[in-house]
């Protein structure tokens, strides 16, 4: 069931499997390079990273051949892996293809969503809130990356769901790096428990309203870090 996923989805798979392996090496980098842990521009080996993680060196290179298919490393041969760099005039070029993709996914997972995983929209919705109130942007990105995942799972949509995962990623590692700069978490907790909201109403129209606010609201807070500087 589509809910279980969802929950599931917030933690790391504890089955042994090689594909579970490459999983959790995957979601641990992912939200080591999130959250600038693994700062970007370094270097790593992948046996660094295996003995960082506690991971075999194979589910490891599966899952750093995603995150470079993804744009957060880049593979050097014979020279290791280095973490992307953050380019702020692309971020302008993700929330442009965020901006249509969100918005369909939001409208389907309105209309297709069952009872049982519109409530779960409810509870996340508060969740993001919640977190937000608190200010706790880890906890916050942690909740948003389980919460979009399952939307765009909801939306029944595939290629949808696997275009907006990388887009997802950048963005949240983008305002990693600069919300404090803001000082903003409330309000973006807010447009994202808004969203959430309405999906869980099943309002087609106020979701997508609600996905273009989030968007124009990421594309401003973009825009003023872009010319903090002139």
């Amino acid at each position: 069931m589509r809910v279980a996923a969802a929950k599931a989805a917030g933690s790391l798979p504890s089955a042994a499997s090689p594909q579970s392996l490459a999983e959790r090496a995957f979601a641990a980098l992912e939200e080591m390079i999130v959250t600038l842990e693994l700062p970007p521009g370094s270097l790593w080996s992948e046996a660094t990273l295996s003995d960082r993680l506690g991971i075999g060196r194979t589910p490891v290179r599966e899952a750093v051949q995603r995150l470079a298919d993804n744009h957060l490393v880049v593979i050097l041969q014979r020279h290791g892996i280095r973490i992307a760099e953050v380019n702020e005039q692309d971020q302008l070029l993700v929330l442009e293809a965020r901006r249509e993709l969100e918005r369909l996914i939001a409208v389907r997972a309105s209309r297709r969503a069952t009872a049982g995983e519109k409530r779960a929209f409810a509870d996340m919705s508060r969740e993001l809130r919640e977190a937000g109130e608190r200010r706790d942007v880890k906890a916050f990105l942690r909740r948003y990356f389980v919460a979009k995942k399952f939307l765009a799972r909801c939306a029944g949509n595939r290629f949808a769901e696997q275009a907006i995962e990388p887009l997802h990623t950048l963005s949240r590692r983008f305002y990693f790096m600069h919300y404090a700069e803001l000082d903003d978490l409330p309000e973006v907790a807010r447009l994202h428990a808004d969203l959430l909201r309405a999906v869980a109403r099943g309002d087609e129209r106020a979701a997508a309203s609600a996905s273009d606010r989030q968007i124009d609201y990421a594309d401003a807070f973009a825009k003023r870090i872009i010319t903090r500087e002139f």
